[in-house]
């Protein structure tokens, strides 16, 4: 029986969310992401947005060929949880990717759902940049 998960990702690494909902995704259970605006990516802020400028920069060089990366923060989330689901073209991994959503904020239709948290270590990071920050900043 799929059931629907709901991870809230305020103040959690964008990874530790991204590998909780794909393992969810791949045992049939449809995933919502709330709040991916607010998660981090850990790292040096400026080494971080040099990266995702520099990928970024990549289709202006070959229009129409890719990495097609988007800007903004839900979007990034979500990529991140497909490169975490195996083959997500095909098979299971097409099925999976299919069940993931990720949403700027909560809406109202999900406010009074049962959150799940990944794991937080907020204390042992010392330098990390938001989704929100590195969407406005790129």
């Amino acid at each position: 029986m799929a059931t629907k998960i709901f991870i809230d990702a305020s103040g959690t690494a964008m990874g530790r969310v991204a590998s909780l909902a794909a393992k969810n995704a791949l045992s049939g259970n449809e995933v919502v992401i709330l709040n991916s605006e607010k998660a981090i990516i850990s790292g040096r802020p400026e080494k971080t947005i040099d990266d995702f400028k520099f990928m970024r920069q990549l289709n202006t060089l070959k229009p129409g060929k890719g990495p097609l990366i988007s800007k903004g923060a839900e979007r990034i989330m979500k990529r991140a949880v497909r490169g975490m689901i195996p083959d997500y073209r095909l098979g299971r991994g097409k099925i999976a990717w299919k069940k993931v959503r990720t949403y700027l904020g909560i809406p109202e239709e999900f406010a009074k759902e049962n959150f799940v948290k990944a794991d937080k270590h907020e204390s042992s990071i010392k330098k990390s940049i938001s989704l929100a920050d590195l969407s406005r900043r790129a």
